[in-house]
């Protein structure tokens, strides 16, 4: 009898410490890709890419995709959580009822007219004349005819916006003489300067829009959120914003090294390019609270040269991410 109640006794311990030890589970890391873009847009955020944040519960990956267009389609299918994309798209998105945020911007105007024809040495000379202008309907397009405006010149009538090449195409034409004007960004302008020196810089693009309207510098690209998804992960998106911001930082003063994991990554520039181009680029970490009126000065103008292009309305506040930082302080 006392040795079927050992017997007993044993099995209902070992039968308890089963129950407790298979109930123990281990909870898998929750897969969360961050979304950059290949060319100029993904070189302030190379490092992420060779070293992505460290993300309690979260496995943490880096991918590059080949153009905004790709990355607007996963945003909009919910895929995206966390990406970089033009300025005027992440508006639009919002516009059509998704719900993203922006969350700062990574990068600043950098567009070059740059000339080849010696009769155009100011923003006036080019009536009458064709410029090439890469990315017909996206924001250097609609900076350019707000500049060509403020100038007396009209877009429409005045000059031919050649829209036929893209940027690479554009720096090689220029190179081989084959065109003689065009507004073109960084790295291509350093590129086209670099393989024609009797190509000059027409103006200071960035300065005109100053002078035309805007509130310092016109933003280009744009890190943009899931709203549901930074509303439940609110130190996972404060440590991405960290490491955006130290990577801008870090290629600033690291222009070489930048442009070699630019290459190792695979985003479509050499590391010469990248090298050179950096000093004259314009990237810039500013949460999405501070930049507002940089913002809202840019979608002022696409409302009034293609309102489509912002889904035909002004961002209202609650598109612009606010970190603790910024409820803190009572902004």
């Amino acid at each position: 009898m006392v040795k079927r109640m050992i017997i007993g006794c044993v099995l209902l311990f070992g039968i308890v410490g089963f129950s407790f030890a298979s109930g123990k589970k281990t909870e898998e890391p929750v897969p969360l890709t961050i979304y950059g873009l290949k060319g100029p847009s993904g070189v302030g955020m190379i490092r992420l890419f060779e070293s992505p944040p460290d993300i309690r519960g979260m496995a943490v990956s880096v991918e590059a995709l080949a153009s905004g267009d790709l990355m607007a389609a996963r945003f909009i299918s919910g895929e995206a959580k966390v990406g970089i994309l033009p300025a005027n798209v992440a508006a639009k998105i919002a516009a059509s009822g998704k719900p993203v945020q922006l969350a700062a911007v990574t990068g600043l105007g950098m567009l070059s007219l740059l000339s080849g024809d010696p009769a155009v040495r100011t923003i006036e000379d080019l009536k009458g004349k064709s410029i090439a202008v890469a990315g017909q309907g996206a924001v250097p397009d609609y900076v350019f005819r707000k500049i060509l405006t403020m100038h007396q010149i009209d877009p429409e009538t005045d000059v031919k916006l050649d829209y036929s090449l893209a940027y690479p195409e554009i720096a090689q034409s220029l190179i081989a003489g084959r065109i003689s004007l065009a507004i073109i960004p960084e790295p291509f302008a350093t590129m086209a300067l670099q393989g024609n020196d009797s190509l000059v810089q027409v103006s200071d693009i960035q300065a005109e829009w100053e002078k035309a309207g805007g509130q310092g510098n016109y933003p280009i690209t744009v890190l943009v959120v899931d709203a549901p998804f930074a509303k439940e992960n609110t130190d996972a998106i404060t440590a991405i914003l960290d490491a955006v911001k130290d990577s801008i930082r870090w290629v600033k003063a690291n222009p070489a090294e930048a442009g070699a994991l630019v290459e190792k990554h695979d985003l479509g520039l050499k590391a010469a390019v990248v090298k050179a181009s950096v000093p004259r680029s314009n990237y810039e970490f500013i949460d999405a609270w501070s930049a507002r009126p940089i913002l809202r000065a840019l979608y002022q103008t696409l409302l009034e040269f293609a309102p489509d292009s912002i889904g035909g309305r002004l961002p209202d506040d609650s598109f612009y991410y606010r970190t603790k930082a910024d409820f803190s302080l009572g902004a």
